[in-house]
């Protein structure tokens, strides 16, 4: 069964510009990674969770911040591999740096047998559109668009 995740994009106005917060993933394996690597607080759940709750967990988990306002769904997006992320926009703002995330532990280095912990998620920033869109992962970028779209016919 493809694996599914749900996530927030939380976005603000500021200075007239739209930003939205992303969050690099923790870990090795992004430790170097930037550009294309960043993504939306979001996380897999099950076909029982209701996933707009999911992703309000989820958020939650990745930043330590409770989220609420007004979430307006996206239409999912797939990312390469098949995962696809159901996703909701909701304005809100919060202090990037001061988020705080769960985390996992893994074999570190690889073939050592020694277990290390690292952060779900490493750094949360905000990003106007133009520069989210270098940052994401290139599977969700389909997101950012929805929300600029959404926007624009909003304020006409």
């Amino acid at each position: 069964m493809p694996k599914q995740s749900a996530g927030i994009l939380l976005y603000r106005i500021a200075s007239g510009r739209v930003e939205v917060l992303l969050v690099h993933p923790g870990g090795p394996f992004w430790a170097k990674k930037d550009d294309g690597a960043w993504s939306i607080p979001k996380g897999e759940f099950a076909d029982s969770e209701e996933p707009l709750e999911a992703a309000k967990r989820e958020f939650t988990e990745e930043t330590s911040f409770s989220i609420e306002g007004i979430f307006t769904p996206l239409n999912p997006v797939k990312q390469p591999g098949g995962k696809t992320v159901y996703a909701w926009a909701v304005e809100g703002d919060i202090d990037a740096g001061a988020i705080r995330s769960n985390t996992f532990s893994m074999e570190w280095p690889k073939g050592s047998v020694k277990t290390k912990s690292f952060p779900e998620i490493d750094k949360a920033d905000w990003f106007d559109l133009e520069t989210a869109k270098v940052k994401i992962l290139k599977g969700q970028l389909g997101l950012l668009e929805q929300l600029s779209r959404n926007l624009s016919q909003r304020n006409r």
